[in-house]
């Protein structure tokens, strides 16, 4: 069973940064990409980001694109989003998940996710 926790969700206001961090409970993540999505209130869950395996390559929702930085540490067996420039409509509750299928952001690629940290972002 694989477990993943989610911090680093808290109040920012628009402009600010924020990094979020993944930890998982195996250390075989590091055969697996993983990934970030979010679920904001009245929308449907909407996957943000993800990395392959070996750090090799990433892929971004259109709209985090140059503001968004996915990464991940395997020594640490975490996974990272760092980001910038946020935005009225980033605020959404994050999760991070594992892939099953590679470098995509589609929710049916992924078979765990975790419970998700708040991202607020207001003035």
């Amino acid at each position: 069973h694989v477990q993943l926790v989610e911090s680093g969700g808290v109040l920012v206001q628009p402009g600010g940064s924020l990094r979020l961090s993944c930890a998982a409970s195996v250390c075989s993540l590091h055969y697996f990409a993983m990934g970030w999505f979010r679920h904001a209130p009245g929308k449907e869950r909407e996957g943000v980001a993800c990395i392959t395996n070996d750090n090799g390559n990433t892929t971004y929702t259109e709209s985090v694109k140059g503001r968004f930085t996915i990464s991940r540490d395997n020594s640490k067996n975490m996974v990272y989003l760092q980001m910038n420039s946020l935005k009225s409509e980033d605020m959404a509750i994050y999760y991070c998940a594992r892939s099953i299928y590679g470098l995509v952001i589609t929710a049916t690629g992924y078979d765990y996710f975790g419970q998700g940290t708040q991202v607020t972002v207001s003035s």
